[in-house]
């Protein structure tokens, strides 16, 4: 099995034909970032890939890292840290799922990678970042390399700097969705100077503007906030139509979380002239999308349409 670490990545730039790019003359092009593994797909295979490199070369066998009930991060770390042989350690917020994670699909499916969990409550999760919660888990589980929530750190910008490639210069404007920042930035770090950067946020409000700041120097790139449809994994019914639409007019599956939410953005700020005509768009697709049987578990307990899989 070829470690994750020494896998050569080159995905396709999926150029999107809709009437109204058509009448506005602006160009849109899927960097197609979720065909690079079924599980271990687009930023998070970016993200981990030299964090795997630097945990061996300091001769550890165990990662550690954090996230939610439905984290696209903690399912890729599972799945990674079985293909490079190495024990991975979950520490999950929400000490309720405890007695019924077995139902829940994302971390049913790390599990039977070989990840194994801490569930903690709330408030406790909060405090990850301090010192004491770190000597405790140290003390509970011995050595490991940990990996920030969301797998955010220098060395996951660096792998998202090989993101964009040199074909990527002919486009104006980079557009990415954004979680935790680390993508953005690295994607910030590699646009040319007289390309334009845009974050969407997931989550409402402007703060993660300090934290992308702390990876990058560049200053031509902006976050635009109005399309997180109420917040973190929010979603509404006009959202789950206009993802199955796109999967199923043009083959591209979209997860409500992240990539749905700028695809719809994008194309609204399109139809508003956001753009100026002859503008060439690249949209990266950042996978996740294995996190759509966990929403869809969700859209059936309030009787909502599902996404399409």
């Amino acid at each position: 099995m070829e470690p994750l670490s020494l896998v050569l990545v080159l995905v396709p730039n999926q150029k999107i034909s809709l009437p109204l790019l058509k009448k506005k003359k602006v160009e849109l092009h899927i960097k197609r970032e979720d065909l690079i593994h079924p599980q271990i797909s687009g930023n998070k295979y970016r993200k981990l890939k030299y964090n795997l490199l630097k945990a061996k070369e300091l001769k550890y066998d165990t990662i550690l890292t954090f996230g939610g009930a439905y984290s696209n991060h903690i399912a890729a770390t599972a799945y990674a840290g079985k293909k490079d042989r190495m024990k991975t350690l979950g520490v999950i917020r929400g000490e309720e799922l405890a007695g019924s994670w077995t139902s829940n699909p994302t971390l049913s499916a790390a599990n039977k990678q070989g990840m194994k969990f801490k569930f903690v409550s709330r408030a406790d999760y909060r405090k990850k970042e301090t010192a004491a919660f770190y000597n405790n888990l140290k003390a509970e589980f011995g050595n490991f390399y940990l990996v920030p929530e969301g797998g955010t750190n220098k060395l996951a910008v660096k792998g998202c700097e090989e993101i964009l490639t040199q074909k990527d210069s002919e486009f104006d404007v980079i557009c990415c969705s954004v979680g935790t920042g680390g993508t953005l930035a690295g994607i910030i770090n590699t646009a040319t100077p007289n390309q334009r950067v845009i974050g969407f946020p997931a989550l409402k409000g402007d703060f993660l503007r300090k934290d992308i700041c702390k990876f990058v120097e560049n200053g031509n790139w902006e976050l635009y906030t109005d399309y997180h449809f109420g917040g973190y994994a929010r979603v509404d019914e006009s959202l789950i139509s206009f993802i199955n639409e796109m999967n199923q007019n043009h083959e591209i599956p979209l997860d409500p979380v992240y990539t749905g939410k700028m695809i719809y953005g994008i194309l609204d700020m399109i139809a508003n002239d956001f753009f100026k005509p002859k503008t060439k768009i690249l949209a990266i697709h950042t996978g996740g999308l294995q996190g759509i049987a966990g929403m869809n578990l969700y859209l059936k307990s309030k009787n909502l349409p599902i996404i399409d899989i």
